[in-house]
């Protein structure tokens, strides 16, 4: 057999074929409970539950060939990615994960004295860990009663410094799902002061089915005080490979860029990202899973007469009656590991939007719990 596809075909076995396991019902209560918390249903991390794409599968199999050179497509990544969104390669940056844009962006902003990171509160908690890192100081804005971003207090906030800011903005949040008004947002951005920076993170944009929702590419490619963050970790399940991506000026590219770690990007992440940033068909069933998923939690959810907030992303947040840690290890009991504490939204739950066999998982799990009081 020849090397190439010696490498294909056995390590495409070890990509595709599951854990070996015993049927549930032939173990007994006790090694059943263990085996479901050593290998609980994950509906934790936001993932896409179909996996990695066939398209950057093969791509990946085939690039371990020149594993040992170092990365070479960065730079036809970035002009595909540059193409796909209408900008040139000059207002793409490129990250391990959105993560990585995430703390490039804080530490561009910091140097050379403090800076003001203005939040809104919860939201993806990166940025404030940056941020701190950094010696920055951080202000929160409480989420208004709609879960949604108080761009009113977020700008006073940031009026009232006369230092460096950086306004960080998720649209959809973390973990509310909810959407923030995208014309408000770049009426700020339009009115703010020169000292005033803005981070948009929008891992999620792709899950998003509003007429209200708009990309702020060209708000970032106006304006030198703009970032926005996007992901290969969730519509395109790439979560473990980690490729993200930053879209502003030219000259915002090249200030953040000055943070980024030599050839960040590796190359079996760069190989997999060309081969499937265009494979519509693995994106439309990464939405329809999802849809269909939100629909499952929701169905379950209100027939429990549980409060949760409808979500623009791949999760749902929902109300828990009683201790969140508890909830959250009970679920673990159950076999499912459900979403961590976002702080100060302690009696809120977040839960991953998974395949179906692994919501009904889930909502069977929430029923038990919910006549224990637990939920």
């Amino acid at each position: 057999m020849q090397r190439r596809s010696f490498v294909r075909t056995g390590l495409a076995a070890v990509l595709l074929t599951p854990a070996a396991s015993l049927p549930l019902h032939a173990l007994d209560s006790r090694r059943r409970s263990r085996l479901r918390r050593a290998d609980p249903v994950r509906l934790s991390s936001n993932e896409n539950p179909l996996g990695v794409p066939d398209s950057a599968r093969d791509a990946i199999i085939d690039a371990i060939a020149q594993g040992h050179r170092y990365p070479q497509l960065n730079g036809e990544l970035r002009t595909r990615i540059a193409t796909k969104n209408g900008v040139e390669p000059s207002n793409i940056v490129l990250g391990n994960g959105s993560a990585e844009i995430l703390q490039m962006t804080v530490q561009a902003m910091s140097v050379g004295g403090r800076v003001r990171v203005v939040l809104p509160d919860p939201t993806f908690e990166q940025v404030e860990r940056y941020a701190r890192a950094m010696g920055a100081e951080i202000e929160k804005i409480p989420l208004l009663p709609d879960h949604t971003h108080d761009i009113d207090r977020m700008s006073e906030a940031a009026a009232r410094s006369n230092t460096p800011v950086l306004a960080f903005v998720c649209n959809p949040n973390n973990p509310t799902g909810t959407l923030t008004s995208c014309d408000r947002v770049a009426e700020w951005i339009r009115t703010a002061p020169s000292n005033v920076w803005f981070l948009i993170d929008e891992a999620y944009l792709e899950f998003v089915d509003a007429a209200t929702y708009r990309p702020m590419v060209r708000d970032a490619l106006a304006r030198e005080n703009v970032l926005v963050s996007r992901t290969f970790s969730k519509v395109y399940g790439l979560a473990g490979i980690r490729l993200g991506y930053g879209i502003a000026s030219a000259a915002t590219i090249r200030r953040v860029s000055d943070f980024a770690a030599a050839t960040n990007i590796n190359h079996l992440a760069a190989a997999a990202a060309l081969a499937c940033i265009d494979d519509a068909d693995f994106v439309r069933r990464s939405l329809d899973v999802n849809r269909r998923g939100l629909a499952a939690a929701y169905a379950t959810l209100d027939e429990l007469g549980i409060e949760y907030v409808p979500s623009h992303a791949n999760f749902v947040l929902h109300r828990v009656t009683g201790d969140l840690r508890a909830y959250i290890a009970a679920m673990r009991e159950e076999g499912v590991a459900v979403g961590r504490p976002f702080p100060p939204m302690t009696s809120w739950n977040r839960v991953s939007i998974g395949l179906p066999d692994e919501m009904a998982v889930w909502s069977a799990a929430l029923r038990r719990l919910r006549s224990r009081g637990v939920a």
